[in-house]
């Protein structure tokens, strides 16, 4: 018999990051020497007091189930974290632990949109931020913005996006995939935009918040917007900045009555995020964070050469990032060069011709660009662009 699957699925696409990392894994174990370059994780292994303290909560049975929306400890050292390090202040009934950022978002679009409300989606965005609001029924709204602005929408753009369907709008700074983040001054002006639309709340992904190299100091929206603070959702977790992504622990605070919802959502989804990652979790909140500014320098070491080295190969141009650990390359004029439709078509290309795994722009919401992921070694970043290099340079001086 055949499975008539919902409407509301078969909106929704595959995550085009996953389905790379997953190509690459399959031919590599066929004996093909890839180079995988798509996956957004830290290469690094979890500091050793961080996994040492997860091992602890085995040991001494911290194993069962906790709070749907987190411990009390770690529920502490977040609110810590946000007063500490953004002057945000956030009480219990405002914070909730998932199961990785990822799930704070998706419990946000569950808990807010209805059938038809809108969420506006700056591009180049996430490639889950679209699919999690059609899931919820609701309406993506994208706002592309090129790299002649910085990869960053401008409040003339956002008001013009803004409908009277308008109710989320996901704001990523550090951006993956760009690297972009928008300077206090930035976020301002779009505050100044949002403020006179009150029935928008606005869920600001900072993921990224500490792997970040920008002059200026890192800024958080609300910290940018206080007077949007009751209608902010300010998400992050552990994964990126302490190399805890198979941990599976995010984290937002937000308006006490949304998160409550969220909580709601996600008591009939998973439940509580893992016992032990949670233990893990506060103790790298609270502990000696000079693991995450080392692996931040490493990250900026790769992003400099990364940067450098695209822009040096004919028909690629790459703005340099405030952050994360992606380049995001522009490569109309090499697909041009190859004769080549699309960036889904160049991304093959380098994959077959060249060994080289990249995510396809188009997955991000920005046509002829691809992702590089610099999570991985200088070396092995090395072996790769000079790979991808050759491939582009040696049909034209075949032709020529």
């Amino acid at each position: 018999m055949a499975v008539s699957l919902s409407k509301r699925v078969q909106k929704v696409k595959p995550s085009p990051t996953l389905a790379v990392t997953a190509r690459a894994a399959k031919l590599k174990a066929e004996g093909k020497d890839i180079i995988g370059l798509g996956a957004g994780e830290p290469d690094f292994d979890t500091p050793t007091f961080i996994a040492d303290a997860g091992v602890d909560a085995i040991r001494k049975g911290f194993t069962r189930y906790t709070a749907v929306d987190g411990t009390v400890e770690l529920k502490d050292a977040i609110i810590a974290k946000f007063k500490r390090e953004n002057g945000l202040i956030y009480d219990r009934s405002q914070i909730i632990v998932s199961s990785g950022a990822k799930q704070t978002c998706f419990n946000v679009c569950a808990a807010l949109l209805d059938p038809g409300d809108e969420c506006i989606v700056p591009a180049p965005y996430w490639v889950s931020y679209p699919d999690m609001a059609l899931l919820a029924d609701g309406v993506p709204v994208s706002v592309y913005a090129g790299p002649e602005q910085g990869y960053k929408i401008t409040p003339a753009q956002l008001a013009a996006a803004i409908t009277p369907r308008a109710k989320l709008l996901f704001l990523n700074s550090p951006s993956n995939p760009t690297g972009a983040a928008y300077t206090k001054a930035e976020l301002q002006a779009l505050g100044a935009v949002l403020a006179k639309h009150p029935g928008i709340v606005i869920a600001s992904d900072e993921m990224y918040e500490h792997i970040y190299w920008a002059a200026e100091p890192f800024t958080s929206f609300a910290q940018a917007n206080p007077q949007l603070y009751d209608r902010t959702v300010t998400i992050n977790g552990v994964s990126k900045a302490y190399a805890m992504t198979g941990w599976r622990i995010g984290y937002c605070g937000g308006p006490k009555e949304l998160v409550a919802a969220m909580s709601t959502v996600q008591g009939q989804s998973t439940s509580n995020a893992s016992s032990i990652s949670q233990r893990a979790a506060t103790v790298a909140l609270n502990g000696d964070q000079s693991c995450v500014m080392e692996m931040n320098k490493a990250f900026k070491q790769r992003h400099d050469f990364v940067v450098a080295g695209l822009n040096r190969i004919p028909g690629i141009s790459c703005r340099p990032g405030a952050g994360t650990f992606y380049a995001f390359a522009n490569v109309e004029g090499a697909m041009r060069m190859l004769g080549l439709k699309d960036d889904n078509a160049f991304a093959e290309y380098l994959l077959v011709e060249a060994g080289v795994a990249v995510v396809p722009g188009s997955g991000f919401g920005a046509p002829s660009h691809m992702r590089i992921s610099f999570a991985c070694s200088l070396k092995m970043l090395e072996d790769a662009l000079q790979r991808i290099e050759r491939v582009i340079t040696a049909p034209q001086i075949k032709r020529a």
